[in-house]
């Protein structure tokens, strides 16, 4: 496979969160809270570019979710600052301890190389 600076293009780096949450237990309880508590947690991680999600999307391989969030950043080095500062502290505690009585979840960290 070939890259970007292979061909002397010069490669648009981006970083990304994504979360994917899985059905609630108590859907009207854990839109509340994620919609009143969490999200204004998350939207002042530092750097944050933007703040994207949607519900219900269609699974083209594999076992469908609930929402999928996705957050992202300049680069990995604002994305890992943000997670490691103080507001991504409490959003992760929060999302620990709040969200996780409702659904289950999981996270990914990507690098995106815009070409």
């Amino acid at each position: 496979m070939t890259r970007a600076a292979d061909h002397g293009l010069v490669a648009k780096q981006m970083a990304r969160f994504v979360v994917l949450y899985d059905a609630p237990s108590d859907v009207a309880a854990f839109e509340r809270h994620y919609n009143d508590v969490h999200v204004p947690l998350a939207k002042q991680y530092p750097g944050l570019r933007r703040y994207t999600r949607t519900h219900d999307p269609a699974a083209a391989i594999g076992e469908p979710c609930y929402m999928v969030v996705m957050l992202d950043w300049d680069d990995m080095a604002a994305l890992e600052a943000a997670l490691g500062s103080e507001i991504g502290r409490r959003t992760a505690e929060d999302a620990l301890t709040n969200l996780r009585r409702y659904t289950t979840f999981r996270a990914l960290i990507l690098q995106l190389d815009e070409v």
